[in-house]
């Protein structure tokens, strides 16, 4: 997902490189806008995109393809989304030229950056509607024509969260997911990359024409083409799946190395999650503004971070998790954004504790809960789930990613480690090319455990903060017991949560204490005087503490 490369290698000073990190206020945004909403009746089945690029101009020529179903008896009219130019002429945007039904001219209307087309005969419910729609024009987004850090032009698609609009007409919303195709047009020079698996490549003269075909349904925001000249790389074949690194010819050497650790973290996932949900993994080193982006089967890295020959194993590995969450499993709409960015933070610390041990994994944690914290400082109202949104973009902060990777973590502990894993399998399974809200994500969770979970999803998705919990001790010598107690301090009522309570002693030991109130004693055995009494000492619940001897 999107975060800026100079606060990703901030954090991994900061916590000892072992977690991805996004800072709204540093990142290169996009343009600020509404989001766009899904269009009412109707269900995209299929894009079929035929694209022509070239070297002399930045204006692309387009033919869609759209296949829809018609849901509604109500519907007068197919929206698409699709950005124009201002009134004034020479203006970037897209300008539609024609659009078509069996051949046939279908009435439409290009305004307020909305296709709006009304063919004869009306639109019957159930029924499914073919539509070819000429354009073109030069992008004001969403592709990204330019050139790269060596000078050399490329293009690449940048659609997240709903810019696919600016250069692609379609429903441009998370939850109309369709299948996709491109057949891209491109000086012959150029490789071109996309989802899917290829279908065919060939040259013609001087253009040289690359054909991509998904076999499942994406979300728009992961629908992309990298055009460029690359040097491609098969690193292995994973259970059949093709492992990809595409680089620029210049950034070889070390694109190859970076992007060739992918194949154990693809391992790590499929046999966790299930298999791999797509034809290959293709990882492409790119000129998107951000430092990661999930296109589905075509992620996307900033062309900086693949050739400055540092180690971006935890950068891969979020954007490999983002397959199964975020591509595959996709969000309902965007205030569950942390169904996506939370378990591809968490993901990566669980593939960091396999690779590289149980203190990666702590460091990995403990650093979330320090931004977490921060974050709350900053904005001490905001929810995890978060509904109060105008534009998406203002969604990327610390609390999608960082606060929902360790929702999940306590999570794990509620439920238990394997039937957290046999959960994300069941939910994965359930949720496969489909969209999930938080409370299906619940429900799944509580078939796969047997557990109630309702409270602890509203205390933590639907509540904002976290327990600041302050605690102090004594030893009483004459009945060889420390006597703990503890307080939660934060302005908030209580939050409801179990903390450990660690004594160092002789015999040390670790006792597990429920807090339903404000304030809780208790009593623990004590053979003598503890050197320390600490609390959370295995990083388990999302928190502020201290502990000190009560004087």
């Amino acid at each position: 997902m999107p975060f800026d490369r100079r606060s990703w290698w901030w954090t991994l000073l900061l916590i000892g490189g072992s977690v991805l990190f996004f800072t709204g206020a540093a990142c290169a945004q996009p343009s600020p806008g509404p989001a766009a909403k899904p269009q009412p009746g109707i269900d995209v089945q299929d894009y079929d995109f035929d694209l022509t690029l070239a070297d002399t101009t930045d204006r692309i020529e387009g033919t869609a393809t759209v296949r829809l179903r018609v849901t509604t008896d109500t519907l007068t009219a197919v929206r698409l989304d699709l950005v124009g130019p201002p009134m004034e002429t020479g203006n970037p945007g897209m300008r539609v030229a024609s659009v078509t039904r069996d051949g046939a001219a279908v009435p439409h209307t290009h305004a307020d950056d909305i296709l709006r087309i009304t063919p004869d005969g009306g639109l019957a419910d159930g029924a499914t509607q073919t539509f070819r729609i000429r354009y073109a024009g030069i992008p004001t987004n969403g592709l990204i024509i330019g050139t790269n850090r060596h000078g050399d032009r490329t293009f690449f698609g940048d659609n997240w969260p709903n810019r696919a609009r600016h250069w692609l007409p379609v429903v441009d919303h998370l939850s109309d997911k369709a299948t996709v195709e491109f057949r891209v047009t491109a000086p012959a020079e150029y490789e071109v990359v996309s989802n899917g698996a290829l279908v065919s490549d060939s040259t013609a003269g001087d253009t040289r024409t690359t054909h991509w075909r998904t076999g499942g349904p994406l979300p728009t925001k992961v629908m992309v083409i990298g055009v460029a000249d690359f040097a491609i790389d098969t690193v292995a074949t994973v259970d059949g799946v093709p492992v990809q690194s595409w680089v620029y010819p210049d950034d070889r050497d070390a694109g190859f190395a970076d992007l060739g650790q992918a194949p154990p973290i693809l391992r790590f996932f499929e046999e966790n999650l299930g298999p791999y949900p797509y034809e290959k993994l293709a990882n492409v080193q790119s000129a998107t503004r951000y430092g990661g982006m999930e296109n589905a089967a075509a992620i996307f890295y900033s062309e900086d971070a693949v050739a400055d020959g540092e180690d971006d194993t935890p950068l891969l590995a979020h954007e490999i998790a983002h397959q199964w969450f975020g591509s595959t499993v996709t969000e309902a709409d965007w205030s569950h954004l942390w169904l996506s960015e939370g378990f591809a933070t968490y993901l990566t610390g669980l593939y960091l504790e396999h690779a590289r041990g149980k203190e990666a994994f702590t460091k990995h944690m403990t650093g979330a809960r320090r931004q977490v914290v921060q974050f709350h400082d900053e904005q001490p109202a905001t929810p995890l789930v978060d509904t109060t949104f105008a534009d998406p973009n203002e969604l990327l902060n610390t609390n999608p990613y960082q606060k929902g990777a360790w929702v999940l973590h306590m999570l794990r502990h509620e439920m238990g480690t394997e039937t957290f894993w046999e959960g994300l399998r069941a939910y994965y399974d359930r949720y496969r090319h489909r969209n999930a809200s938080t409370r299906d994500f619940r429900r799944v969770m509580e078939e796969v455990s047997g557990q109630d979970l309702n409270a602890f999803f509203d205390q933590w998705t639907r509540r904002a903060g976290h327990p600041a919990i302050e605690g102090t001790w004594e030893y009483d010598a004459d009945a060889d017991e420390c006597v703990v107690h503890l307080r939660q301090t934060q302005d908030a009522p209580p939050f409801h949560v179990s903390v450990d309570v660690a004594v160092e002693t002789d015999r040390p030991g670790t006792t597990t204490v429920t807090m339903r109130d404000r304030e809780t004693h208790t009593r623990l055995a004590c053979s003598r005087a503890p050197s320390s009494v600490t609390l959370d000492p295995y990083t388990r619940l999302l928190g502020e503490f201290s502990m000190e001897r009560a004087q």
